[in-house]
């Protein structure tokens, strides 16, 4: 018969069994306590029926109907975007870790002008980058990046035309013309505000033939005047008719005084005219080919002492220049004599009134190759006009 084991006691004795039970109860509390934190919790986090649409997402109202104003700007910003640029000038550092990186040193904008990558912007945007060898870049409207080389500059007119690689998605922009502008007229601005990329702002021609200094210190004439905010960063960027047409190249804004570089509602931009004929020489030649009349003046003190009292007078004709062509005589001193007869006095250069030296050479840098120039001719006591044909 089989040995039954005996049964096995575990001795806790009495102080110890106590313990277990204390313990268990705390525990017991602990959860119960913590049921009512979180009951207490989801009462106050959970909302009543009334609250409920507060915290679901709302229903969306459906999208009204563009405007005719939105409708054009939208339009306009989708068809032209992609014809604008950034144009950054860049320094390359070496860092701590030795590594090379390219800082950007300065922004500005640009436009694509033709499909072999030439990009038009202002000669101030880059002329940093002339001065201390800084690089350039061009930043197209996807972001893409592209090592970019000079072309040409125009300072007197604050122009400059750069190259990338026409292997570059390339939309140009379109041209219109600033001979037709009027006083009123919508006109729009994209470029790079302070590098805030590719941004559109809205406004009016403000005024037409205004004159503004170039960076060579000369002046720019039949500038246009707008409204539309411009900032730094905008130089370089193209003011567009309603069209999505080029009508100038933004290129300066008025300040108040005191300083500050926040836009004022005054900004000039360079007309396009004046845009379509000097990118074509640049693009060409590197620089502006100046027609000129073959003439110099005579000393506009020594004209008024001798008692004329308006135009400019031809010191010296070049020989076989247009003004030689058109037979303008110039002052002539006998030899034997010593007997001065004076030189034809131009009182007006294509309708426009010649009061002086500095009125001539202003609207002498307006001339293009291929102009025929209007003048009005005195000579003795008489008064008649001259057609002067500038070479091609």
């Amino acid at each position: 018969m089989p040995t039954v084991p005996p049964s096995r006691t575990y001795n806790t004795g009495g102080k110890s069994g106590s313990s277990v039970v204390v313990v268990l109860l705390l525990g017991v509390l602990v959860v119960a306590v913590c049921v009512a934190v979180g009951l207490l919790t989801l009462m106050y986090l959970k909302p009543s029926n009334g609250s409920q649409a507060a915290v679901d997402s709302r229903e969306v109202t459906p999208k009204g109907e563009y405007d005719n104003e939105e409708r054009e700007a939208v339009t306009l910003f989708k068809n032209s975007k992609d014809s604008v640029v950034n144009v950054d000038t860049v320094v390359l550092r070496r860092g701590l870790n030795r590594n090379t990186e390219l800082l950007q040193a300065g922004t500005g904008s640009g436009f694509l002008w033709d499909d072999a990558g030439h990009v038009v912007t202002n000669y101030h945007v880059i002329q940093d980058a002339i001065r201390s060898r800084l690089t350039l870049r061009v930043v197209l409207a996807d972001r893409s990046e592209w090592k970019v080389e000079i072309v040409g500059v125009a300072p007197e007119y604050d122009l400059a035309v750069l190259k990338i690689s026409d292997q570059a998605p390339l939309k140009k922009i379109k041209v219109g013309t600033s001979k037709d502008l009027e006083v009123g007229q919508k006109c729009y601005a994209i470029g790079n505000p302070f590098g805030l990329s590719l941004s559109l702002t809205k406004g009016i021609i403000s005024a037409l033939d205004r004159e503004i200094e170039s960076p060579a210190g000369s002046t720019i004439p039949g500038v246009i005047q707008t409204d539309a905010p411009i900032n730094p960063g905008n130089s370089g960027g193209p003011l567009l008719d309603k069209d999505g047409r080029l009508i100038g190249v933004n290129t300066q804004i008025a300040t108040a005084k005191g300083g500050g570089a926040g836009n004022i509602g005054i900004g000039f931009a360079v007309p396009v005219d004046v845009v379509n004929w000097v990118v074509p020489q640049l693009i060409r030649s590197g620089k502006i080919i100046k027609p000129s009349l073959g003439i110099t003046l005579v000393p506009q003190f020594s004209m008024r002492r001798a008692g004329y009292t308006e135009g400019v007078m031809i010191a010296s004709v070049e020989e076989g220049s247009p003004a030689a062509r058109a037979g303008l005589r110039p002052v002539i001193v006998d030899p034997d004599s010593r007997d001065v007869t004076a030189g034809d006095v131009i009182l007006k250069i294509n309708n426009n009134t010649v009061k002086g030296n500095d009125d001539y050479e202003r609207l002498a840098s307006g001339f293009k190759l291929g102009d025929t120039v209007k003048l009005t001719i005195r000579r003795g006591e008489r008064t008649f006009s001259a057609d002067v044909i500038l070479p091609k």
